[in-house]
C-alpha cells in the first residue's frame, strides 16, 4: 500500500511516501517559508537531497509542486499519482469524538476547525493541507490521525482538572499531544529489547522545540505532561509549559492585558526564547550559554529541571520504569542535555554512560543507541523518532476499520456475542490454596463456566485492604502458577488499593491484599487487578469476524442504556466458545443483566 503522509505546519509543509508493505521510505521532502520570500523545495530521494527556491504563496501551491515533484524526480520511486493509495494527514487534536484515525469527510474537518482555538498555530494550516490535497487528489481516501489518539488509555483520575465537574463532562480534561511519536518509541524500544511492549513500563521523553514527557504501561499511555492544550507540562520552545494559572488574572489586572496578549506571550513569546532572550533553538541558546551568557544557561538548567521533574513523577505512576527513552530533536542529538536530565536519579535506577553518551548517534538504519551505565537499573535509550511513519501506519488502520468487519453493525445475519458479567473472583496457586484452607486441600467444584474450561468452586475467601475489607470472593478453578484477583474499580476503592485495568497474568507492579481463608491468613505483595474487558473466540469465530488475536476491537450492548465498549481485546483458543467477560461497574454502566449479547462493530487496532 502507498501512502503520502502530510504534515501542515503554518509556514511549511513536510512531506513522505511509504510503502506499507515494506514500511520503507520512497520519497521525503519539505516545503518552507510558505507566504514568505525566499520558499524553498527541499527533496530526499534514493538518499540524494536536492534544494530548489520556488514560488509558494500558500499551502495549495506548494502541494501542487510537491505532487508534480514526487512523479518527475529523477529514480521517482511511482509513476503517477494514480500510484498513490491515500493521503495521510497529521493533526493535533482529535477532542473527545476523534478518538482514533478516521476517513475525512465534513463532520472530520468541521471538528478540526472548531479545536483551532485550542491549536491556534496548527489547526489553520493542517486544515489548509487537508483541503489542498483533497482538490489535488479527489478520488482517494484521506485519513486523519491525531497527535491526541494515543492518549485516549490515560485514566479518569490523570485526566480530570479540579474544576467543577460540568467542564469535565464538556471534554475539558488532559488530553496529551506528541502521540504518534511516543507512540512509536515505545515500539522500538520493545523491538530493541527483545520484549513483549505489554510487558514494559517506559518514560518516554520526546524533547524537541515542542516538548513533552509520557509514561507508558504496558504499551498503554497512562499519563503525559501536555494536558488540554499544549501549553502544559515541559518548558519548550516559546511555551511556558506549567504555569501557576493564578499568574493569568494577575498580569490582566496589573499589566493591562488583555486575554489575546495574554495568549500570545504565553505561545509564542515564552519558554526558552522568553528565558534566554536569545532563541528558542536549544542549539543557539547553548552557544550563547558557551560565551557566557547567564540567561541562556538558566534556560538549559530550567528545561532540563522539568523533564527531571516529570521523570520522578512517572517513575512513581508506573510503580518503577523498565525504560527510559529520549527522542526528538534535543532527546535525540543533546548530549549534555540528556545526562542533566537524569542526574541525581541514580536511587531511583537512573544512570547515564558518560562514554556512550558522547558517542551516541541515531540515524535511519540504527536508530536506537543505549546509553543506560550498566549499574543503572533502567534500560535507557535514544531512539530515533519516526512519526510519519507512524502516521502512514495509522492511516492504514483507519481504512482496515471500513473493511475489518464482515457483517454491516445492522445486517440481521450478524452473530450476536455472549457478554457475561464477571464478578469478583479468586484464582489460587496451590501453596496459596493449602495456606488458606489447609495442607492437602482440593478445590470442590460448584458449577461450570460457560466456557469450555473452568469452574466455579464451593469456596471463598475474604479481602483486607487498608480502608476495608471484601467478604465472598469466589475461587475459580483450576489452580494456577500465582494468585490474581480480579475485582472492579468500586471493589478496589473500598478495600483502598488502586487496582489497574490490565490482562490476566500480567501482575508486575500490581498492588498486593491480605486474604483470609478458613484456615489461615496471607499477604500477597501483588496480584489484584481490574480485569481488561475481552472476548474469548476459537479461531474458526475469530476467521468468522475477520479479526486475530489480541486485536483491540469495539463492541455495542443493548441494556436499560445502549453502550460502546471501546478498548476490548481478542483472546483466540483453540476449542473456547466466544463469550466477552466484563466486570459489574461495566455492567451497571448499561444496566445489562448477568447474561446478555453484544455484537463487533469495530477493529480499533492491531499490535
Amino acid at each position: 500500500m502507498i501512502v503520502l503522509v502530510i504534515n501542515s505546519g503554518s509556514s511549511s509543509l513536510k512531506y513522505e511516501l511509504f510503502n506499507l508493505n515494506t514500511e520503507g521510505s520512497l520519497l521525503s521532502g519539505a516545503v518552507t517559508r510558505i507566504g514568505m520570500d525566499g520558499a524553498e523545495h527541499i527533496c530526499i530521494c534514493a538518499g540524494e537531497e536536492t534544494t530548489s527556491k520556488i514560488e509558494a504563496p500558500d499551502h495549495l501551491s506548494s502541494i501542487k509542486i510537491v505532487m508534480e515533484n514526487i512523479t518527475k524526480v529523477e529514480s521517482a520511486p511511482i509513476k503517477t499519482l494514480s500510484d498513490i493509495e491515500a493521503v495521510a494527514h497529521r493533526v493535533g487534536h482529535g477532542g473527545s469524538v476523534n478518538r482514533g484515525p478516521v476517513v475525512i469527510d465534513q463532520a472530520v474537518k468541521d471538528e478540526i476547525k472548531n479545536l483551532i482555538p485550542l491549536m491556534p498555530l496548527h489547526h489553520p494550516a493542517m486544515l489548509t493541507g487537508i483541503e489542498s490535497c483533497q482538490k489535488l487528489l479527489p478520488d482517494i481516501p484521506h485519513v486523519a490521525v491525531f497527535d491526541t489518539a494515543f492518549h485516549r488509555t490515560i485514566p479518569e483520575e490523570a485526566a480530570i482538572y479540579g474544576l467543577p465537574y460540568e467542564y469535565y463532562e464538556k471534554g475539558i480534561r488532559k488530553l496529551g499531544y506528541h502521540g504518534n511519536s511516543h507512540e512509536y518509541v515505545a515500539l522500538k524500544a520493545a523491538e530493541f529489547l527483545e520484549t513483549p511492549l505489554r510487558r514494559l513500563n517506559i518514560i518516554s521523553c520526546h524533547l524537541g522545540n515542542g516538548a513533552s514527557v509520557c509514561a507508558i504501561q504496558r504499551g498503554h499511555s497512562i499519563d503525559t505532561s501536555m494536558g488540554f492544550s499544549p501549553l502544559q507540562g515541559l518548558l519548550m520552545g516559546t511555551r511556558t509549559g506549567d504555569l501557576d494559572p493564578g499568574i493569568i488574572p494577575y498580569l490582566m489586572r496589573n499589566e493591562g492585558l488583555e486575554i489575546d496578549e495574554i495568549d500570545n506571550i504565553i505561545n509564542t513569546e515564552s519558554g526558552l526564547l522568553g528565558i534566554s532572550g536569545v532563541s528558542s533553538d536549544m542549539r543557539e541558546i547553548i552557544a550563547a550559554a558557551d560565551q557566557g551568557n547567564t540567561r541562556a544557561c538558566l534556560a538549559i538548567q530550567s528545561y532540563c529541571y522539568r523533564v527531571k521533574q516529570y521523570i520522578g513523577a512517572y517513575t512513581a505512576v508506573l510503580g518503577g520504569a523498565d525504560v527510559l527513552v529520549f527522542t526528538g530533536g534535543v532527546g535525540e542529538n543533546g548530549v549534555s542535555e540528556r545526562a542533566r536530565c537524569v542526574q541525581g536519579l541514580e536511587r531511583l535506577g537512573f544512570a547515564v554512560d558518560q562514554l556512550r553518551n558522547e558517542r551516541c548517534i541515531v540515524r535511519d538504519d540504527a536508530p536506537v543507541f543505549e546509553i543506560g551505565a550498566p549499574y543503572s537499573n533502567t534500560t535507557i535509550l535514544v531512539i530515533a523518532t519516526n512519526e510519519e511513519l507512524m502516521i502512514a501506519r495509522q492511516c492504514a488502520k483507519a481504512l482496515d476499520f471500513k473493511r475489518s468487519i464482515k457483517h454491516d453493525i445492522h445486517a440481521t445475519d450478524k452473530r450476536p456475542i455472549r457478554v457475561s458479567v464477571s464478578a469478583r473472583h479468586a484464582h489460587l496457586s496451590k501453596s496459596d490454596l493449602e495456606s488458606l484452607f489447609g495442607q492437602g486441600y482440593e478445590l470442590t467444584e460448584k458449577s461450570s463456566l460457560h466456557l469450555d474450561e473452568g469452574f466455579a468452586s464451593h469456596e471463598t475467601v475474604s479481602l483486607v485492604g487498608p480502608r476495608g475489607r471484601i467478604d465472598n470472593v469466589r475461587v475459580i478453578g483450576p489452580l494456577r502458577s500465582s494468585t490474581q484477583f480480579e475485582i472492579s474499580s468500586t471493589e478496589g476503592f473500598k478495600l483502598g488499593i488502586d487496582a489497574p485495568v490490565r490482562e490476566s497474568g500480567n501482575l508486575k507492579g500490581t498492588p498486593g491484599v491480605t486474604v483470609e481463608g478458613p484456615e489461615g491468613t496471607i499477604t500477597i505483595p501483588e496480584g489484584v487487578i481490574v480485569a481488561m474487558r475481552h472476548i474469548h473466540m476459537s479461531p474458526e469465530d475469530a476467521d468468522y469476524y475477520g479479526v486475530k488475536n489480541r486485536d483491540m476491537v469495539m463492541v455495542k450492548v443493548e441494556g436499560e442504556s445502549e453502550l460502546i465498549y471501546g478498548d476490548v481485546m481478542i483472546r483466540v483458543t483453540e476449542g473456547r466458545k466466544t463469550e466477552m467477560h466484563i466486570d459489574t461497574d461495566e455492567a451497571n454502566a448499561a444496566d445489562l443483566p448477568p447474561v446478555s449479547q453484544g455484537y463487533l462493530v469495530r477493529i480499533e487496532s492491531r499490535e
